[in-house]
């Protein structure tokens, strides 16, 4: 029974979420690696006032998997796969091998402060659930507008489809879908437009920044936002950590995959537990736990009891 390591992106962070980490030392290494880069501690970035900051709010994330990552791999239980949400791909990217973590900070941040810099306000996502991607593609098509835009997001499950564009646009979609038996729609906690061709700026400033940095082949099989296939080579991770924030993220289709590659216990780094509760949901046959709801040392006994049966 193969192990997955999921990594949550922007939406999952709570106060405090870098001072409940496990006490361990390689998440006290991993934080002060963070701290150097950025020139500041950074748990400073967890409080409920610096988590208004996209940037701080990345950063923290980016931070808080990696560490929790790399301190159940120093107790030894190691991933088959990686696979992480938006942002958190970044931090697979690391625990795959593919990038060092000071040049993740780097990119996690130039990304973050571009994104803010090109919509700071009147954007950002949506969720819509009862609905199939087909019925929203169509209200999405029905709504778009050139002063109004909105897009087809990400793809978490079946009926669970995220939406991205400004706010007009986003309102039109949420209505129609109401009107057609959507069983829940609600504006997400992130105040830019991910995961469409809106940042597309970003991406290819990211493509730029990357070609500076050095990329190793990777250590663990990395699966993809823009395509839920399986990356083993160093360009085509690099690719996808870096372009999926202008692309919608097939995060159902990627937790399909891990699930075909053998993972059947899956951990999710912290903060929060969506992505636990999309893995149970789409495949109740895997074992999914939040590390952040739960302790380090019940999942190193989980990992323990894979080897025993």
């Amino acid at each position: 029974m193969g192990i997955a390591f999921l990594f949550p992106g922007q939406g999952s962070q709570i106060p405090g979420m870098l001072h409940v980490l496990p006490d361990h030392p390689a998440v006290r290494k991993t934080l002060d690696e963070v701290s150097e880069v950025l020139g500041r501690h950074v748990q400073d970035l967890d409080s409920a006032s610096a988590l208004g900051s996209t940037v701080s709010v990345q950063l923290a994330l980016l931070s808080a998997g990696v560490a929790t990552a790399r301190a159940l791999i120093a107790e030894g239980v190691e991933p088959e796969v990686v696979a992480g949400l938006s942002v958190g791909a970044f931090a697979a990217g690391v625990i795959s091998g593919v990038v060092e973590l000071s040049d993740a900070v780097r990119l996690v941040q130039h990304r973050a402060e571009m994104m803010v810099s090109l919509y700071p306000d009147g954007y950002g996502l949506s969720s819509i659930m009862g609905l199939m991607e087909l019925q929203v593609a169509q209200l999405v098509r029905d709504a778009h507008t050139e002063e109004s835009p909105v897009y087809v997001g990400n793809i978490n499950a079946p009926r669970q489809i995220v939406i991205a564009g400004s706010d007009a646009g986003m309102t039109k979609v949420l209505n129609a879908a109401r009107n057609v038996g959507a069983r829940k729609v609600e504006r997400l906690h992130v105040s830019v437009p991910s995961h469409c061709p809106l940042l597309e700026p970003v991406a290819a400033s990211l493509r730029t920044m990357l070609r500076t940095m050095t990329i190793y082949r990777p250590t663990t099989v990395y699966v993809g936002n823009v395509t839920a296939r399986a990356l083993r080579s160093a360009e085509a991770i690099a690719e996808d950590m870096v372009s999926n924030i202008a692309h919608g993220v097939r995060w159902f289709d990627a937790t399909t995959v891990l699930e075909e590659l053998g993972c059947h216990l899956f951990f999710e780094m912290p903060p929060g537990h969506v992505l636990r509760e999309l893995a149970r949901e789409a495949h109740p046959e895997v074992r999914a736990l939040s590390i952040g709801e739960s302790n380090i040392h019940y999942a190193l006994r989980l990992a323990s009891q894979r080897h025993d049966a």
